[in-house]
């Protein structure tokens, strides 16, 4: 007599991605899209009025120790902390990180066979955008006064930081694309963890922003991806 085994037979388990979400019946696309929205003004809306906070109410008082911060770390400058603050920094760019995104979103699609990955990349960078471009007119800043060794910025655009929001991109959506893809390589990819860390402080350390200027991005940022990742990769489902 002949064996059959079904598809989702305990001695043939099937892979499936791990699940952000509950499982069930995925929301349509407009609800969705509409969610996302409304998520994006929510955040944007509370950046801002922390930036109105800080600029308009708690210059004096926290921005003071903002600027005292920085000017303690531009005391502490040496030829290679310099450098490191650079190699550091880089991942933030703009453009880079948006490449980078791109890349890694297209590489998980193609190798699923999916384009919820590379969908959920271009509007996690899309909205970091307007977040940031947002807050930095609602509520223009000064850089710290300090030397600035980032030349070429914008001087009244110190609020929020973005390049710490893009670093923070880089490393949470490596990270929530291996934990739905590609559970065995979640834990290498936490290594990627040190980016927004180290792209905070060189970023501090350059004198391009506030201490509160790169938290704000880091929880901005974090809030940001983990709402995307629910609405978007918890759409990729296996049957229960």
């Amino acid at each position: 007599m002949g064996w059959v085994f079904s598809p989702r037979s305990p001695s043939r388990p099937l892979p499936e991605p791990l699940d952000i979400a509950a499982r069930g019946h995925p929301r349509s696309w407009p609800v969705t899209v509409g969610l996302l929205g409304a998520g994006w003004v929510a955040v944007t809306a509370v950046v801002v009025a922390w930036g109105w906070l800080l600029t308009e109410h708690l210059e004096g008082s926290l921005g003071a120790v903002d600027d005292d911060l920085t000017r303690w770390i531009a005391g502490q400058r040496t030829a290679t902390l310099t450098a490191l603050a650079e190699v550091a920094a880089y991942p933030g760019g703009t453009v880079v990180g948006a490449w980078v995104l791109l890349i890694v979103g297209l590489a998980v699609s193609a190798l699923r066979r999916t384009w919820l990955p590379v969908l959920f990349a271009v509007v996690v960078e899309a909205g970091l955008l307007g977040i940031y471009f947002v807050a930095t007119y609602a509520d223009p800043r000064q850089r710290p006064p300090v030397r600035i060794l980032d030349p070429g910025l914008v001087p009244d655009h110190s609020f929020p930081s973005g390049h710490t929001g893009t670093a923070t991109a880089v490393f949470l959506v490596a990270a929530y694309l291996a934990w739905t893809y590609a559970r065995p390589a979640h834990r290498w990819v936490m290594v990627l963890a040190v980016l927004p860390i180290a792209c905070a402080t060189a970023r501090l350390y350059q004198g391009a922003h506030h201490l509160t200027d790169v938290l704000t991005s880091l929880v901005a940022a974090s809030v940001w991806i983990t709402l995307v990742a629910r609405l978007v990769l918890s759409r990729d489902r296996s049957p229960a």
